[in-house]
């Protein structure tokens, strides 16, 4: 008896013993599987700004000779925003909003004239982007055209590559012999000299060069490709790569039914061609061809850099960036350029790819002016109170979450539009409006707030009023 009771009590030590064990490797699997899934570094940000870019991508479907086959793999291995747009629709208000992550209605920073290097006070009291990620621990660098102008980089960033202008001395060759008054930048046509010389070229030689080394600390890596940006001077083989170039489509009655406000906000920059001078002159399909081919030129020069990431040491690491700081009319509406409320120029491509994330698209409205608080939970870093953007985040978790926000643009004091993911709604300075539904009118040819309002609408306009912003400051002027 005393043997039986014996062998029992070493049976249960040997049960108490085989329990523990089990358990230590149960708490040891499950904290190794928490490792490999959190990162033990901060994440690299690859930041790609891509200056008057419209939605002529593939994976967008703007225009049916878009080829993109670069941004097309970037999209498919992160998330596709199919409805983001711009906060303001020309470059230094877009850039000071995302940058800065407040509302050009809340900045003051309306046009192109008044940069922020003239209001010492705003700089001192705000903190941009990469600014932020200095502070929180990051290597900051730059190449090409991310902030707009009147910026010292060396101020934003720890490393400046090159920057190179829009215009190559001694290399660009005026081709189009344009009327007196027009922007000195506004010129297209093929150029021949060597591809290794083009502005995006350099930009993205200098981004591969810092992909394929290490750095010591995570970096934000920001850099701006020119093109599609005015004078559309691609390479000669990318350009006579296009042929039989299909144009957008127009409805001649188009202007028939905008308000007067929409006028004059739309064709107040005399600097820029007419659609008119485009067709009189038998220039419209070159001109169209060129975009074209400047898009596919800087698809080539992101596919080099996002090749150099892949092959290189912060492939694992890294969340990517791509965005566009504002659409782009090329006959739509029949005008050009920018400098609208309309959906061809608030409208842009915006891609962010996270290792390991969620891949798909989402049609939820969003703004650039979420890039700031999306990178900064992301990243885990400090809050910026100042910020007026919503994070992305749970979009990039689940692309059809609820999402009860808009996407607002601005052009001019107290002139917005704001679009839904049906709806676009514009309200000018003066109270005149514009509504379009998207459902059935993807051309915004139909302007719905001057017809017999169905309740729909009725009910529509009364909810997106609801949005515009209720700071509306006058246009910043110059300290010198």
């Amino acid at each position: 008896m005393e043997k039986v009771i014996e062998t029992m009590k070493i049976e249960n030590v040997r049960r108490l013993l085989a329990a523990l064990v089990c358990w230590f490797l149960f708490a040891t699997e499950i904290n190794a599987a928490q490792l490999l899934d959190e990162p033990t570094v901060s994440p690299n940000v690859l930041f790609i700004a891509v200056d008057d870019l419209n939605d002529w991508v593939g994976c967008l479907g703007g225009h049916s000779q878009a080829h993109t086959p670069n941004i097309d793999r970037l999209a498919s291995r992160g998330m596709l925003f199919t409805n983001a747009h711009c906060q303001g629709t020309m470059c230094n208000p877009s850039r000071i909003s995302l940058l800065w992550g407040q509302r050009p209605s809340t900045t003051g920073f309306y046009d192109n004239h008044y940069h922020v290097s003239k209001h010492p006070e705003f700089l001192k009291s705000h903190i941009s982007l990469p600014e932020h990620f200095a502070t929180s621990g990051y290597k900051t660098l730059t190449t090409g055209k991310v902030f707009h102008g009147g910026v010292n980089l060396k101020q934003q960033f720890q490393v400046v590559g090159p920057r190179s202008g829009q215009w190559l001395k001694g290399l660009d060759k005026k081709v189009q012999n344009k009327p007196k008054g027009w922007h000195s930048t506004w010129d297209f046509g093929p150029q021949d000299y060597a591809k290794s010389k083009f502005t995006d070229h350099v930009v993205a030689t200098w981004v591969t060069e810092q992909l394929s080394i290490q750095h010591g600390k995570p970096i934000f890596l920001a850099c701006g490709f020119y093109r599609p940006h005015v004078p559309f001077f691609p390479p000669r083989d990318v350009y006579d790569s296009l042929k039989d170039v299909q144009l957008p489509r127009i409805d001649e009655n188009d202007w028939s039914d905008i308000p007067d406000a929409a006028r004059d906000v739309s064709m107040s920059n005399s600097k820029i061609p007419t659609h008119e001078w485009m067709r009189e002159k038998g220039r419209w399909k070159e001109a169209v061809q060129c975009y074209l081919a400047c898009v596919r030129w800087t698809d080539q020069q992101i596919g080099r850099v996002l090749d150099a990431l892949d092959h290189g040491p912060h492939a694992k690491n890294t969340i990517i960036v791509l965005f566009s700081d504002h659409g782009y009319h090329l006959g739509e509406k029949q005008r050009w350029s920018k400098f609208s409320l309309w959906e061809r120029t608030t409208h842009v491509p915006l891609i962010i790819s996270l290792p390991n994330g969620i891949k798909g698209r989402t049609n939820r409205p969003v703004e650039l002016l979420s890039l700031y608080p999306t990178l900064i939970d992301l990243c885990g870093l400090p809050e910026n109170s100042r910020l007026e953007g919503i994070s992305l985040q749970p979009l990039l978790e689940d692309p059809k979450a609820d999402w009860k926000h808009a996407a607002i643009s601005t052009l001019g004091q107290n002139n917005h539009a704001v679009r839904d993911e049906r709806w676009r709604y514009i309200r000018y300075a003066d109270g005149s409006e514009e509504l379009y539904d998207h459902q059935n009118d993807p051309n915004e040819w139909h302007n719905l707030a001057v017809r017999a309002l169905s309740p729909e609408a009725t009910s529509v306009i009364e909810r997106l009023r609801l949005k515009l912003p209720k700071t509306n400051l006058p246009q910043r002027r110059g300290t010198n």
